[in-house]
């Protein structure tokens, strides 16, 4: 037994309104938005997602399995990995991209969510400035750090950092 339908019906999809109000049509998972800021955001997210992954995963075998574990990690273990630039930076980028693709990722969320303009401006707005601050902190910890000037520095570790 046929099923009759109109004629186009089943080639085009339905549609449905989004939180931007948009009215696209539906499809399993996200399009590529336009070459604009949207779409420069959603290839930020997916290559920092794939940098983040070699970062992260690095610095858990590298802190946490590698070389004795986690046992080994204290005050002297950073003191004297951050003698390197090199370490330095690797955890400045873990700081850096984490922030942005977390910070992004919320705004994401916001649009498709929070359907009050105004309310969505001054969610992102807190997220931002949350985001800034915990990047400004985190960038001065990383690249002032110096364990010389610590009260209560053992003598070997002073010896092994040439204070």
């Amino acid at each position: 037994m046929a099923v009759r339908t109109e004629p186009g019906a089943a080639a085009r999809p339905p549609h449905r309104k989004d939180s931007l109000g948009t009215g696209l049509p539906y499809r399993a998972g996200r399009q590529p938005p336009a070459r604009r800021a949207e779409f420069w955001w959603w290839v930020f997210m997916r290559v920092s997602g794939i940098v983040l992954l070699v970062l992260a995963v690095g610095h858990v075998l590298i802190m946490h399995v590698a070389g004795g574990g986690v046992e080994r990690v204290n005050f002297g273990f950073v003191a004297l990995r951050w003698q390197s630039p090199f370490w330095r930076t690797w955890d400045w980028l873990l700081l850096s991209l984490a922030l942005v693709h977390g910070i992004n990722g919320l705004r994401v969320i916001t649009l498709d969510y929070v359907r009050r303009p105004g309310v969505r401006v001054a969610v992102n707005w807190t997220f931002y400035i949350v985001g800034f601050v915990l990047f400004a902190l985190g960038t001065e910890v990383v690249f002032t750090f110096s364990a010389c000037k610590w009260p209560g520095i053992t003598q070997a570790l002073r010896a092994a950092l040439h204070c």
